[in-house]
């Protein structure tokens, strides 16, 4: 076995895998750029290595640097994490010479299958099924719109080193095709330094579907089951679950056979991912080999019982397998949700800044027999940096079979519950969106594809709007944490005694665009309820004035609430909803609604920055015309390009910027007359 182990790698995957290395054993050392000096991952390593400044491009993804690292340290073993190096051929035999192993699969593997346009031409003579498309490199823009042509629309842009939903478009037309071309060919230069593209039909109403592969150096490959990917966003997961609520076993065997097949076609070892899109009758079609671990590798974890990282260990160093196909047994199911430092309400624009507050909820098994388990690499009073991926963490929430309901909804219920724990200020962040897709009705009845989120959100993201009883909810919780702000405002001293204060038992709440009358009093050692007439209920909590996260009980039912004052109003966030609510006497709410309404600021002649980015293209000059839908400018920000587009035929005024600037969120861009 290994005695000392380097991670080429950051954030939440670099601690993933320390963890393992130190439940083995293994002396740990990380590597960091000056973005990360103070980063977790540098935190829990026995030793850091500095590497360069923040671009991944000058620290994490320079072989030299890597290497250097490794002598100066002595590891005698790689783990390259996902993403950065994790599948660069060049960079894992350059490991040979020195004597040092590559955790991970043999270069050849991850040459061939690296490659998108090579690895489905080794895929077609394995006997595995393949989506139709141009398998030759593409010279130009014309070049991609007349192969396009030629496959008929819509079909999929993509990198040929590509992974992580970088460098693909989908195109309907002629312009789209050569737009998306040129923008995804940038995003793989920079991300991959390979700008290679291949063009292939687009299945439309798919689902994307992973098998999990795992092979030692002996000849010995198995197939761990499925993963379910099919909640996307711009072709970046967001949440992932295994098994899948759609195939059936003769479909899973199938697909696993083929995903063995095609990895021993290329001599394959370590952990790998098998990707395909299934369409509504179950015909699969290879996507893709990811030749490295998953960033969605827990849910197989928590459904198998296998480390896979500590497997990759193993196989690594030598050993076979320890386990045959038979003796592989899923049990449960498993949920993962991608909790990324993206804006839901700025249309999952990229957030950087201090996490001011970051609590998630608490991990391992809970009374109904389901575990918690949250993969992360930050920490509360740290930074998310603009340089890198914008993920913060990966919740995952796995409950038993046969507990009286199924398995995947009592999952997705311990990760409904485990979202509503989950604090995190300081800056935009997805969690409400996720809370709405774990509880969307289509998501809990299995009824995905990869459109789940343009279809059921195709105007964005802008909170859940509270049904008639959710908002009554609310409002006896808001109800509740008055009368507890309330009790506490009569408690202080100095008071004339004739002078006292006293808590009145009618109120009214108002929130959502609601009107609720309240009656609210304590009874037997509890707190009652009653809205609008309607029969009382008790509500308990441990809830005080400071508290930013709560759980209430509504008779029977728990919800976990996050809580803050805002102005004379309290802030109520729960199932992505986000509600202000106002508990107010009757007669000043009586008067409140005859208060006027502020506006905001008028900012429709005026193209805003909406992330924090580089401006890498202004594509208008001042006086232009310009159309609805014609690009304006382009911001890089956390290795994604950002096509900022007019929403209506307008004439510039004026340019405030230029390319190569870098801006901060809401600073001008350019104006209209």
């Amino acid at each position: 076995m290994f005695e000392k182990i380097l991670i080429a790698n950051r954030g939440e995957i670099a601690c993933r895998v320390i963890k393992t290395a130190r439940k083995l054993g293994i002396a740990t050392v990380a590597v960091y750029s000056d973005a990360d000096r103070e980063a977790l991952h540098v935190k829990m390593a026995d030793e850091a290595v500095h590497i360069g400044p923040p671009p991944s491009s000058q620290s994490y993804i320079v072989v030299g640097k890597i290497l250097e690292a490794v002598k100066q340290t002595g590891a005698d073993a790689v783990h390259p994490g996902y993403g950065f190096l994790s599948e660069n051929a060049n960079f894992a035999e350059a490991l040979k010479p020195m004597g040092v192993a590559f955790i991970g699969p043999p270069p050849v593997a991850i040459e061939a299958m690296g490659d998108k346009i090579t690895s489905k031409k080794i895929a077609a003579s394995a006997g595995v099924s393949i989506v139709p498309g141009h398998m030759g490199l593409i010279a130009d823009a014309d070049e991609a719109v007349k192969i396009a042509d030629e496959i008929g629309y819509p079909v999929m842009i993509k990198a040929s080193a590509g992974g992580g939903g970088k460098g693909m478009r989908i195109a309907w037309n002629d312009i789209e095709a050569r737009e998306g071309f040129q923008s995804s060919k940038n995003e793989a230069k920079s991300s991959f330094g390979d700008d290679r593209i291949f063009i292939e039909k687009f299945v439309t109403q798919p689902r994307h579907i992973e098998i999990q592969v795992l092979g030692d150096q002996h000849g010995n490959l198995i197939h761990l089951g499925e993963r379910e990917c099919s909640i996307q966003r711009r072709n970046q997961k967001v949440v992932e679950e295994a098994p899948s609520p759609f195939l059936d076993a003769s479909t899973r065997k199938a697909m696993g056979e083929q995903a063995v097949a095609l990895a021993k076609a290329v001599g394959y070892f370590s952990a790998g991912t098998v990707e395909f899109i299934v369409d509504a009758q179950k015909k699969f079609y290879f996507l893709e080999m990811n030749t490295r671990l998953q960033v969605e590798h827990p849910v197989t974890e928590l459904i198998t019982g296998i480390d896979l990282v500590e497997e990759m260990i193993r196989i690594a160093a030598g050993e076979p397998l320890r386990l045959t196909q038979d003796e592989v047994r899923l049990t449960g199911w498993a949920i993962e949700s991608r909790l990324y430092a993206e804006d839901p309400y700025r249309n999952f624009l990229p957030s950087i800044g201090r996490l001011s507050r970051y609590r998630p909820p608490m991990e391992g098994v809970l009374d109904d027999g389901a575990i918690v388990r949250n993969d992360t690499g930050v920490f509360e009073g740290g930074e998310i940096s603009m340089y890198y991926d914008p993920m913060i963490a990966k919740l995952c929430a796995w409950a038993p079979d046969g507990q009286g309901t199924s398995a995947r909804l009592a999952a997705i219920d311990a990760m409904a519950r485990a979202l509503d724990d989950f604090e995190v200020e300081g800056i935009g962040h997805n969690l409400p969106f996720l809370s709405a897709v774990i509880d969307h009705p289509r998501f809990r009845q299995g009824r995905l594809t990869t459109a789940f989120i343009a279809e059921e959100y195709p105007d964005g993201f802008s909170g859940v709007e509270p049904s008639a009883e959710d908002a009554r909810k609310l409002a006896v919780i808001a109800a509740f944490i008055n009368l507890r702000m309330q009790e506490r405002n009569v408690l202080i001293s100095s008071a004339m005694d004739n002078h006292r204060r006293l808590v009145g038992h009618d109120w009214v709440a108002m929130l959502a665009g609601k009107s609720f009358g309240i009656t609210i009093g304590e009874k037997g050692g509890k707190v009652v309820v009653a809205l609008g007439g309607e029969t009382p209920v008790a509500v308990g909590s441990d809830w005080q004035p400071g508290c930013s996260q709560a759980r209430f009980t509504i008779d029977d039912e728990t919800l976990g609430v996050k809580t803050s004052n805002v102005a004379t109003g309290i802030r109520l966030r729960w199932r992505g909803m986000d509600v202000l609510a106002h508990v107010r006497t009757p007669r000043i709410a009586e008067l409140a609604l005859l208060m006027p309404e502020k506006l905001p600021p008028d900012t429709s002649k005026m193209l805003l920055c909406p992330m924090p980015g580089v401006i890498t293209a202004v594509s208008v000059k001042a006086g232009d015309q310009v159309e609805a839908g014609q690009a304006l400018a382009t911001v890089e920000a956390m290795k994604m390009e950002n096509v900022l587009r007019a929403e209506r035929r307008a004439t510039i005024r004026r340019i405030a910027t230029e390319a190569g600037a870098s801006l901060a969120v809401d600073e001008l861009i350019m104006e209209f007359e």
